[in-house]
Order: C-alpha cells, then structure tokens, then sequence
C-alpha cells in the first residue's frame, strides 16, 4: 500500500463520498449509479490517440496517464478514463497494460490481472448466453433455430489460437447437439461492446435484448431476449456495470472500466465511466485503442455519436523509434540515431494530423522522448510540426507530472484557441457502402473497397434483416493505414479488401473484416507468461 491514498480520499477529489462507493479493499472501488451524475457543467474531454502502433510502441497509456498528472500539477481538477486491461495481451505480448515508469495507474497489478472482475463477469454473461442458446436447441428448439446458423460463440479472456474453431455436442444425444462453433477472446465480445457504450442500466437491457443470436431455418432473427437470457446477464452483469475508481502513481483520479479492442472492436472505455469523469472533473483524458484511424475514429464516430460526447482537443502520440521504424529501419536498428529515417517516417504522422482535422477536432502532437532519441532527430519532428500541428515534447516516462507539464500547457493553450467544429465522417442514413468508403479513403487513404463474394453475401442478409443502416466498426490490422500490416508508413493507392460482415445488434453497429484479422488472438512464440511469476509474496516480470 506504499505511497497509495486510501481510496475514499481518491474519491473526495471528484467529490464522492464514502457512501457512494463500493469498497474492494484499500485502494480501489466501485462507483454507485446514484453519483454517475451532477448538476455542474461536465469538464473538458481530451482524447489520447497515436499514430500506427510498432513492435517500437508508442506509450499512448503512459502518455494519458502523464498528461493527466501534468494538469493535475499545474492546479487543474483532472480524472483520467481508461479501459482496463485483458488477461490476453497481459500474458502474450505487453505483460501489463497501466502504464509505465513515473505515469502508471495503481495498484498495477491487480488492475492488470483480476481487478475487481469485470472481464470475469463479461465472459461468465456471454458464455451463460450461448449455454442457454444450446440449451433451447436441445430441449425442443420451439424457436425452430437452424444449429447451422447459430452465430453466438463463446469467450475466453486468454489468448488461444487453438479454440478459434471447434465442434461441441459429441458424445452422443445426451451430451447436446453436434455443431461448429469457436471462442473470441473476451475483450471481441459484443457484451464488452454493449456494457461499454451503455448510458445506463436500462440502456445495457435493451442492448442485451438486441443480441442477435442466430436465425432459424426460415433466416428470421433470434434475439437474446427470445431466448430469455438477458435478466440472469443483467444479474451477473449488476457489478460490472459500475466504474471502477483508482489512482495514479501521483494520487490523481483514475476511472478504469471496460476493455473492448480497438482493431477488432471499438476501442474505448465505457460510456458510464468517461460521463461520471465528466460529471466530476474539470479536465478529463481518455485514450482510444491502437492508431487514430481504427480506435480514436469508432470513438467519434460510434462513442461520441451514440452518447453525445464531445472532445475540446486530440493528442497524438508519436515516438522517434516508431516514425524510424515507418520510415524504413528494421527493429533492431531502432537505436542508432537516423534522422533521414524519421523524416521518411513523417508521412504516418501527417496523415493522422489530417485524419483529426477530417472530423473538425483540433489536434496536438505529443512526442513521447526516450533517452535514446538525438537533438538532431527530435529537431526534425518539432521543425515539421511547426508546419501542421501544435507539438510538444512528453517525458511522463521518467518524470512523471513534471514530464507532463509542457503537454499540459500545450493541451489547455490548444483548447483555449480552437474552438473545433465536430463532425462524423458519415451520416447514420448514409447506405453501408458509403459509410465504408468514407472511412476507407479519408481514414486509411484507401482508393478503393472490394468486396468478396462472402461479404456481398452477408450484406444482403443484414439488408434483408434490416441491420444495414447501422454504424460501422472496421475490424482491421492496427499495425498499417491499410489492411496490410506490412505496409508501413503512408502507403498510396492501394484497396481495401471486405471479406465479411458481422452484426452486433446489441452494441449497434456492423463489422466488417479487413485482411486477416483475427477475434482470438494466437501467443507470441515468446509469451510473456514466460516471465511472470509470484516470489515471496510479490507479483514480477509484470510491465
């Protein structure tokens, strides 16, 4: 507990009091719906995004959580929103998702393992689904659902490449029935989606009921609610729908809630937690999964849309590593200094500057500086941002707050001169192949949308269905502007392939997959697993 504040002085911050708290130990709890909302003005909204993600990394987390303890240290109300972390990445390839060095949200651990088990609740209410899905087919099937055509899979929050497809019901009649189905992974479950962007307890119901199961042997939909699952989801959901209140290194405010993907899913914490921030902080900081163009786009398009949520500016998170690495440099070579390189790689960075301005936001670009960066390379990034975009340098890192305050004051001079005029890309009646291609060639700088046989097929059964109308959430590599992970930098004149489309219903919005894209991801051949242990007590080798 060393250096925590007890959690109920945490709380005081955001002016909540003991009673409007669920306690789980010293230093975390729960928030009761009776405080998600006040009287005041809501604060000021600023989103955390990055340019395309490298094996490099950038420090989105870090950079939020830096940015937060900067306000904070120049006197500003200050609560930072972020999602919480899946037990997948955690023992794959990060080994923790709270942060890192001077800028982390604590108690660390526990937040990147079980936390106040959320995720648990999350795959315990999909799997009850798809267990009462089963259930009805074997008992009669009244609903008259073709197994074929059940669409539901289970969850688990690990990754396992192994479970993506398989065959349950063997063993004979009593055993259920034999069908193909297979495992997402739990943070690619459209109960993350829907608990995430829920206004409340009765939005997640009627979420829930939307849930689009399967299809009898007619094609007619199956809900959730014509199963009659969604009270016992609500039941095992009731906890997990409250936020979860934390801290930072530096006693800062943290709401940490919910964990949907932000390449196969939209990419943001929850509705709830970032409204209650609003609700009780001046400033907040959120962030949005992956590069601007997959997660911080479905937060504008989706999140800010569905909620009525409005950002006052957007930092973009560069490093010199990750533009030497779009630019060219192979990962091993990342520390010599090349300033050529970081030039080649400015095209990544200039491209997601143009993505913000593209819905009317007002951007500022944070460089996250590492000891290894040289004068010469940091100069050619400050000197080509004096031409598109306020900059600053981050170096929350080492330093914490103190590393902060030069992006802080750069955010709140952005904010006090750009009054942005937010718009989506799309109209919500705009047809799905519109929505698409706007996307496509403003976002990704795509010239144009194919479309396989299979997902010209799943189009005609969402029209039929009457989904077709509904928002859209890519599902592509975050690792390019494109549907190509290796095409690094700012590739030009290339297509985009649609090879299928998925309905979530109860979230409310349409999926359509680029590339290779999997909902269950595989382990590293070097999982960070590997390295995490419990010595005398402590957990190690964890971020």
């Amino acid at each position: 507990m060393s250096g925590l504040l007890p959690i109920t002085e945490v709380a005081r911050k955001l002016g909540l009091e003991p009673q409007q708290l669920v306690p789980y130990g010293y230093d975390k709890a729960k928030v009761r719906p009776e405080a998600w909302s006040t009287d005041r003005p809501p604060g000021k909204l600023v989103l955390v995004s990055a340019i395309n993600p490298t094996p490099a990394g950038e420090g989105k987390t870090t950079t939020s959580i830096g940015l937060a303890q900067g306000l904070a240290k120049i006197g500003k109300n200050v609560c930072v929103a972020l999602r919480e972390p899946s037990l997948g990445p955690v023992f794959g390839l990060k080994g923790g998702a709270t942060g890192g060095g001077a800028a982390t949200v604590q108690p660390a651990v526990d937040i990147n393992l079980h936390f106040t088990g959320d995720f648990h609740a999350v795959t315990t209410a999909n799997n009850l689904l798809a267990a009462l899905i089963d259930n009805h087919v074997f008992h009669g099937n009244k609903l008259r659902i073709d197994p074929r055509r059940i669409l539901w899979r289970r969850v688990v929050d690990l990754n396992d490449r192994s479970l993506r497809d398989v065959v349950i019901g063997l063993g004979g009649h009593l055993q259920g029935v034999p069908r193909e189905t297979g495992f997402d992974i739990t943070p690619a479950s459209e109960v993350m989606a829907s608990l995430c962007l829920a206004n409340d307890v009765e939005d997640l119901r009627l979420r829930l009921g939307r849930l689009l199961v399967a299809l009898t042997y007619d094609r007619a939909p199956v809900t959730a609610a014509d199963i009659g699952a969604v009270g016992a989801m609500m039941v095992v959901l009731k906890d997990a729908l409250m936020p979860n209140l934390v801290q930072t290194v530096e006693g800062v405010p943290a709401l940490v809630h919910g964990g949907p993907f932000g390449n196969i899913a939209h990419g943001c914490s929850s509705v709830i937690g970032t409204k209650l921030a609003l609700a009780r902080a001046d400033w907040v900081v959120t962030e949005a999964g992956f590069g601007f163009e997959l997660g911080a786009e479905k937060f504008l398009d989706i999140k800010c849309v569905s909620a009525g949520l409005r950002t006052a500016c957007v930092v973009l998170v560069a490093t010199i590593r990750a533009l030497k690495y779009h630019g060219g440099v192979p990962l091993a070579e990342l520390g010599k200094a090349d300033p050529a390189a970081v030039e080649r790689g400015l095209g990544n960075l200039r491209k997601h500057v143009e993505n913000i301005r593209a819905f009317g936001e007002c951007p500022v670009v944070a460089l996250n500086r590492f000891g290894s960066d040289s004068p010469e390379e940091v100069e050619v990034v400050r000197r080509a941002c004096h031409l598109f975009a306020p900059f600053a340098i981050s170096e929350v890192f080492e330093k914490g707050g103190e590393g902060g305050v030069a992006l802080a004051r750069a955010v709140i001079e952005r904010v006090e001169n750009c009054r942005g005029q937010f718009h989506p890309l799309y109209e919500r009646t705009d047809p799905f192949r519109t929505k698409l291609e706007k996307v496509s060639r403003l976002m990704y700088g795509a010239a144009s949308v194919e479309y396989s046989r299979e997902a010209e097929r799943d189009l005609r059964l969402l029209e039929r269905l009457g989904y077709a109308d509904l928002p859209i959430c890519v599902a592509k590599t975050e690792k390019s502007l494109s549907d190509d992970p290796a095409l690094l930098g700012r590739p030009q004149d290339f297509k985009v392939i649609v090879r299928g489309v998925l309905v979530s219903a109860g979230a409310g919005f349409l999926v359509p997959l680029m590339g290779e894209i999997m909902r269950m991801p595989g382990l590293p051949a070097t999982p960070a697993a590997e390295r995490i242990d419990l010595r005398d007590g402590k957990v190690v080798g964890m971020g």
